[in-house]
């Protein structure tokens, strides 16, 4: 993904964080954590960030204490993204094809099944935009965006963002509706690449681009902080 796509779901996923919310990241998630940190250092000072791995990391025995905190009804916000995330809110961690005999296998749940319930909202994300990976419907669903009635769940999804456009949930009609779209995108380029209908329920916009103060405040109060965890991902993003 080129550099200033990044940059740009940074920003969007930070201007989703609000001031006061705990927030929740987990692995392998560099973009999450760049917004989560970007957001506390600009608009939300008042927001609790865990980021796994970080120094700060406030839990001492791995994930399973976190987890035990996050069904406490502790954790406001998390993040989550899959190798396919359905027009439903469903992600797929699981597998791609056969279950028994997949022509694809990711690396598995790793808690989204549990988080996705817990957490009050949360934020997905996917870092390519295509038709193989925003799908009508998951192959397998490793976490589901809508329960049936009689079974309780706290929150649920909110919001996808993409490389090319940010997406709400409309909790009422249980799918996804576009909310704006990438500088340079149209509707007809991003249906092309995506393998479910696009519906809005108003204007689309144009998703905000990343300002001077944005970027200025990832490379100096950001860029120390993300380096501790994700090092090779902040010497390519922000320079040495």
């Amino acid at each position: 993904m080129e550099q200033s796509a990044e940059l740009l779901m940074i920003c969007t996923l930070s201007r989703e964080i609000r001031d006061g919310e705990r927030v929740g990241v987990g692995t392998l998630s560099p973009l999450c954590a760049a917004a989560a940190w970007l957001a506390q250092a600009r608009h939300a000072p008042r927001a609790e960030v865990l980021v796994l791995g970080s120094p700060d990391w406030p839990f001492y025995d791995g994930s399973k204490e976190f987890f035990d905190w996050a069904q406490r009804g502790r954790l406001d916000v998390f993040f989550l993204s899959g190798g396919q995330i359905d027009r439903r809110g469903n992600i797929n961690l699981t597998a791609v094809g056969s279950y028994a005999a997949p022509r694809v296998r990711f690396p598995g749940a790793a808690g989204s099944a549990v988080l996705y319930y817990v957490a009050r909202r949360t934020i997905l994300f996917k870092t390519e935009h295509s038709p193989r990976g925003l799908v009508e419907q998951v192959d397998f669903v490793t976490a589901p965006g809508l329960t049936p009635g009689g079974f309780r769940r706290r929150g649920g999804p909110s919001v996808l963002v993409t490389p090319r456009a940010v997406f709400d949930w409309d909790g009422e009609n249980g799918q996804w509706t576009v909310r704006s779209l990438s500088p340079g995108e149209d509707w007809e380029s991003v249906q092309a690449d995506t393998g479910f209908r696009l519906e809005a329920r108003g204007p689309v916009g144009t998703t905000p681009a990343p300002t001077p103060e944005e970027i200025h405040c990832l490379r100096t109060v950001v860029k120390p902080r993300l380096a501790e965890v994700y090092p090779e991902f902040t010497r390519r993003l922000l320079g040495e």
